[in-house]
């Protein structure tokens, strides 16, 4: 796992000797409020839609900022997502989707790219990154519940691993490299909250705060084809426009001030 703090970019290890900062991908634009291909596919009960995606060389990653249970996406239709602090505290989630060959033109299965997910918790207008690669196995993490098909697979009809007892839990690697080796789409939700111990970071759900999150996929040379963002603004945040338009106008009474005396 990587942690990235106070920048714009990602700091990827492969094999433990790739190191890259990287921004987003200018050459497709994201698009907003879309369905993910083929559908949800985790879960039962979760409808498509109101998705940030990036569809680029054949393969598409999808987030969205989502309540669960009920279901509330409040997308803004430009890439944010807005909830009061009564909605989304503590227990607001970020949905996320790949597929490497949406639209059949890339021949690509899950295992043949790596990923980073960026998760931000800095609700200033910063932003302070914990980064890693939620899909390829690792001996820290070497599978996940993750909910994975094909683009035939249909709404809440993901397989995932079972590990509910010690038999299940023995299996469940191969089960899982087995499923990335041999399918094209993987998805999964999950909350903000539940990482601050794995990454040794605070989130307090009593505060105003904006939060970046991206998903990055890359090829085997360590090339980005594919990445999208998302912001998730929750309670009453000021934008930085009037503060900077009011600190100018401070100071230029403050000139002003100074100069008829």
């Amino acid at each position: 796992m990587v942690k990235i703090s106070k920048i714009k970019g990602i700091c990827i290890g492969m094999a433990g000797a790739l190191s890259l900062f990287i921004t987003p991908a200018l050459s497709s634009p994201l698009i907003n409020d879309a369905n993910v291909i083929p559908d949800v596919i985790f879960g039962s009960g979760n409808s498509n839609g109101s998705f940030t995606i990036d569809r680029d060389s054949g393969v598409e990653l999808g987030l969205r900022a989502k309540i669960p249970f009920i279901g509330t996406t409040n997308s803004n239709g430009d890439g944010t997502y807005s909830y009061t602090l009564a909605e989304a505290n503590p227990k607001w989630n970020f949905d996320w989707t790949v597929n490497t060959n949406y639209d059949g033109t890339s021949g690509l299965v899950i295992s043949d790219l790596f990923y980073i997910l960026g998760i931000d918790f800095d609700p200033g207008i910063g932003t302070d990154f914990f980064a890693f690669d939620p899909i390829t196995p690792s001996t820290a993490v070497p599978f996940y519940d993750h909910s994975i098909g094909t683009n035939s697979t249909g709404n809440g009809g993901g397989a995932e691993v079972p590990f509910s007892n010690a038999t299940e839990l023995a299996a469940a690697p191969g089960l899982y490299q087995t499923l990335i080796d041999n399918n094209n789409v993987l998805q999964q939700s999950w909350r903000h909250a539940f990482f601050t111990t794995a990454s040794g970071k605070s989130y307090d759900p009593t505060i105003s705060g904006t939060y970046d999150i991206y998903l990055a996929a890359f090829n085997a040379n360590g090339s980005q084809v594919a990445r999208t963002d998302i912001k998730v603004i929750i309670g009453t945040v000021p934008e930085p426009a009037p503060f900077a338009l009011m600190a100018l106008s401070l100071l230029g009474m403050g000139l002003y001030r100074r100069k008829r005396r």
